[in-house]
């Protein structure tokens, strides 16, 4: 790899952690970025977890809230969104070590309210992800869209616009 392209690749690494700088802190990295799709991944860590070893239920509920609001943001033409309801079951925990895969759809897209659905598994077996997911949470988060988008967030859309699939 040349050097334009380690500089290039780095650059984009660093524009996506700026997406969401508390989820990226955790060791939180995004991969599809779409109006109908949101997914991500994290290797749970002793950041994320309660005092008895187990993934923090804020963690599922920052990973939630957050893929959302990316996902109405992107279905929104890139306005303003504000989450105004979260519901989170959590179902299982998962452990220090453990992957966990999280997908983020749209289940109503309105103009003024959207409504996302959020699924995170742990993988039993990473190297083969279909059978081996197991439901961690799952969450149902309410969010106001179609909002001015104030002067100082305008180069925080243009990083997203760079990096998702519009």
């Amino acid at each position: 790899m040349d050097r334009s392209s380690l500089s290039s690749s780095s650059s984009s690494s660093s524009n996506r952690e700026r997406l969401d700088v508390a989820l990226h802190s955790f060791g939180f990295e995004f991969g599809e970025m779409s109006p109908q799709r949101v997914t991500g991944r994290l290797l749970v860590n002793p950041m994320c977890l309660q005092p008895f070893k187990v993934l923090h239920g804020g963690i599922s509920a920052l990973i939630s809230e957050s893929m959302a609001s990316l996902g109405a943001h992107l279905a929104s033409g890139l306005q303003r969104v504000a989450g105004i309801q979260l519901s989170i079951n959590h179902v299982k925990s998962a452990n220090l070590g453990d992957l966990i895969l999280a997908e983020a759809t749209p289940s109503s897209i309105g103009k003024t309210i959207q409504v996302w659905d959020v699924r995170i598994w742990k993988l039993s077996d990473p190297s083969n992800t279909e059978s081996s997911k197991s439901l961690v949470s799952s969450s149902r988060v309410t969010l106001i869209c179609n909002l001015p988008v104030p002067d100082h967030a305008k180069e925080a859309i243009e990083n997203l616009r760079s990096q998702a699939k519009l």
